[in-house]
């Protein structure tokens, strides 16, 4: 019965055009009130203890770093200085978007600000040199996915905060995996220019061994910002919190003295980041009272003694999982998506004996995958609006495709093999 109501209360709410949070927290108030005789006060008590940790300080100050970094428009200097060591490779400068889009990753922590942030250089530098503008577009949106595996990873900041998981160990434990995928799409690259040399003409210009070595200095702002954030964190020096604190205040350093920022990017910076976090929050807070209602009337635990009855291999049920998130990205934005199932999805697959760790990352890549999926996949609605519609959605999309693919098959490799995942984590104590 309680599972009719929840799914009913979530439907109608959602339906009648309220908004993700308010839907999720009136589902939980309404279990709270009719099957836990009125105790909706639990709800408001779960709210307060959550919003009152450290921790959680972490989310806008990156959001923050993102915004900054946009603003500051770094990635004009970053991509000049990696183009040349790219120029010579079959695909030339889609390799490029690839490298830099890693690079932002690891001081971004957000897909869209990657993707918007690199697109907005390399976009209209491609174009000028031939290259097939669908497949810009493409690389540029795969790449952006980048941006929340590498740490400071957003998607896993929210996920250690609302699951409690140790945010440090799930920000190394997303390394190999970036990694991993940054590899796949540059191998995928290759590929596509061989077959369609087309795509990405091939550079006529030489460029020695030491002007491409003395331009790649030219990246150490961003690499001091990215040991800033990353090094105080690793080095146990600072807490998530402090270490998005001192990104924040060396982005808007580096930003002056060497990009573009200026007071008025700092305000729009921080008015973006007030929008943004707002509309994650109503939806943190919502999915904060579901997961009190679903958690005191013990449903994980009922769902895992039903899965446990029906003969499903914790295999099976991953898979389950994996379909249901990448249905479900056509249709939400990743981190409400996430933040949406994790009540039930978290303490299920844990109690089947799942890393916290691994399925953080796992679920991030969903994440990303959704990130590529149509209609939603707001990479793709980034770069079309880049691309001032010169690239169509439905090009976008199609050229995409092979991108969405590859973090699908990266997917059945973390499964296959879970220490992708969990080595780092494993060696390096916090």
């Amino acid at each position: 019965m309680v599972w009719l109501v929840m799914g009913g209360t979530l439907l109608g709410t959602v339906l009648s055009g309220a908004i993700l949070g308010s839907a999720l927290g009136l589902t939980g108030f309404v279990i709270l009130h009719f099957f836990s005789d009125g105790a909706t006060s639990l709800g408001v008590q779960a709210v307060w203890n959550t919003f009152n940790k450290f921790t959680l300080t972490a989310i806008p100050l990156f959001i923050l770093l993102g915004e900054l970094l946009v603003k500051s428009r770094l990635a004009r200097d970053v991509y000049q200085a990696l183009s040349p060591v790219f120029a010579r490779l079959p695909g030339g400068l889609l390799h490029t978007n690839i490298a830099v889009c890693g690079l932002f990753g690891a001081v971004s922590g957000s897909s869209m600000a990657v993707a918007a942030a690199v697109g907005a250089v390399s976009y209209p530098e491609l174009k000028a040199r031939g290259y097939s503008r669908p497949a810009v577009v493409g690389s540029l949106a795969g790449g952006g996915t980048l941006g929340l595996m590498f740490p400071p990873s957003l998607s896993l900041l929210i996920y250690g905060a609302f699951t409690e998981t140790s945010i440090g160990k799930l920000f190394v434990a997303g390394i190999i995996p970036g990694v991993l995928a940054a590899l796949m799409f540059m191998v995928w690259i290759v590929v596509m220019s061989l077959r369609t040399p087309s795509v990405a003409p091939a550079s006529k210009e030489k460029v020695g061994f030491y002007p491409t070595l003395k331009g790649l200095l030219n990246i150490w702002p961003l690499l001091a910002l990215i040991g800033a954030v990353l090094g105080s964190l690793f080095a146990g020096l600072a807490t998530p919190t402090e270490s998005a604190g001192i990104g924040v205040a060396a982005a808007i350093l580096i930003g002056y003295v060497f990009g573009e920022l200026n007071l008025k990017g700092i305000i729009e910076a921080l008015f973006s980041t007030v929008v943004t976090f707002s509309v994650i929050s109503m939806v943190f807070l919502g999915a904060v009272v579901l997961a009190q209602s679903i958690s005191v009337l013990g449903l994980p635990q009922q769902l895992l003694s039903q899965v446990n009855g029906l003969g499903i291999s914790p295999l099976g049920l991953i898979m389950i999982v994996v379909l249901l998130y990448v249905a479900m990205g056509a249709i939400f934005d990743g981190l409400s998506m996430m933040i949406m199932t994790l009540p039930i999805v978290f303490p299920l697959l844990t109690g089947l004996g799942y890393d916290a760790i691994w399925l953080g990352v796992l679920i991030t890549i969903l994440i990303e995958i959704g990130m590529l999926t149509p209609p939603v996949g707001m990479n793709i609605f980034v770069l079309v609006g880049v691309a001032k519609g010169e690239v169509k959605l439905g090009e976008a999309a199609v050229a995409a495709l092979p991108y969405w693919l590859i973090l699908l098959a990266l997917i059945g490799l973390i499964i296959a093999m879970p220490r992708i995942v969990t080595f780092l984590p494993d060696i390096i104590t916090f």
